[in-house]
């Protein structure tokens, strides 16, 4: 009896705790979700010409089917370019959770492996290339250059994580990776035309502008899959946060999930910097933001909670470029950085105190 009577409290004491992660995660989501709802419409509302509210509703529901310049504004300009910020900020944040969990490193970022050096080389010589001979390059080559150079750097890191089984050594290799490429890139730029050179800066800046909605359906089908991917790696995931070896005890092929984790994540990377550039520290600050607010590392939760916060993050990034200096719009990476470049000094002096 005495047994049962000590048994009964520690369940009480368990399901209370529950109770309380479960609000807690609850709340973050509703929380997450109502903000990135708000940030759309103050995005969709915001801008050179006035919309109200009741007018963006009508036009979202009336299902794309519509004339005047409002439904123009909010259909081929507006809405492409917010869904566009929040698709690849949540990929971009995905991305840099994967390679922190790979890493075991919350300052690991999307592009320390090297593979937006790798993407910014091969535009530029795209670029430089079609502009000297075709005197234009369309968004569409530079979209797919984009992901030529991604994949490459991809591929090298892949054949790395092959060869070696120390992690700091497989992260100094894809820094080394991301040097080489961009020396290439700055040699490359050395012999080129003035003009050319200003185009590539604009690009490597990052932006969300001139998004169209077959940029939005190729981003939906391209980090559709890798989000399902994500997901369907959340218990090995969960496993591999606990150490190798009891990832290996339940069942964990450690050298296949290490080359998934990377390709994953370098898919998600690659098709932001493919669209907008390379952009900055969304990768890092997003998901230790979320790691916080849930205060739990349970992929399960903290995978859906990191895209919304990426989304929410980037879309309001992206109000702020358009905003601040209007007419003049900032590069998505100024904003970021503003922003992001806080809170990893931030988790640098925690981490510094916790040794």
């Amino acid at each position: 009896m005495s047994k049962n009577k000590g048994e009964q409290p520690a369940v009480g004491t368990f399901r209370n705790e529950n109770f309380k992660r479960r609000t807690r995660y609850t709340a973050v989501f509703i929380v997450l979700l109502a903000a990135l709802f708000v940030v759309i419409i103050l995005n969709i509302n915001t801008g050179n010409v006035h919309i109200s509210v009741g007018q963006i509703l009508k036009i979202i529901f009336s299902g794309g089917n519509g004339v005047g310049t409002e439904y123009n504004i909010i259909w081929k300009i507006r809405l492409p370019r917010i869904l566009m910020a929040a698709i690849l900020g949540g990929g971009l944040s995905l991305s840099g959770f994967l390679l922190q969990t790979f890493f075991n490193n919350p300052i690991a970022g999307p592009f320390v492996l090297g593979i937006s050096s790798g993407a910014k080389m091969v535009v530029a010589l795209t670029m430089i290339y079609f502009l000297q001979h075709f005197a234009a390059v369309s968004s569409y080559v530079l979209i797919g250059a984009a992901f030529i150079g991604s994949m490459i750097a991809t591929l090298f890191i892949i054949l790395i994580s092959r060869r070696v089984h120390h992690m700091g050594t497989l992260l100094v290799g894809g820094i080394m990776i991301g040097y080489i490429c961009s020396a290439v890139t700055d040699f490359i730029v050395t012999f080129a035309e003035d003009s050319d050179i200003v185009n590539l800066r604009g690009w490597s800046l990052g932006s969300f502008s001139g998004m169209s909605w077959d940029n939005v359906q190729v981003a939906v089908i391209i980090t559709g899959i890798c989000l399902v991917l994500t997901f369907l790696m959340s218990k090995p995931i969960s496993a591999y946060q606990l150490g190798e070896a009891y990832a290996q005890s339940m069942g964990v092929n450690i050298k296949t999930f290490r080359v998934l984790l990377i390709l994953v994540s370098s898919v998600f990377s690659a098709c932001v910097t493919a669209f907008a550039g390379p952009i900055s520290f969304v990768g890092i600050a997003v998901p230790f933001l979320i790691k916080r607010l849930l205060n739990t590392s349970k992929p399960i939760v903290v995978i859906p909670a990191t895209f919304l916060g990426g989304a929410v993050f980037c879309t309001v990034c992206d109000l702020i470029a358009r905003m601040a200096f209007a007419p003049l719009e900032l590069n998505i990476s100024t904003v970021t950085s503003i922003f992001g470049a806080p809170v990893v000094i931030f988790m640098m002096l925690q981490k510094k105190r916790g040794n």
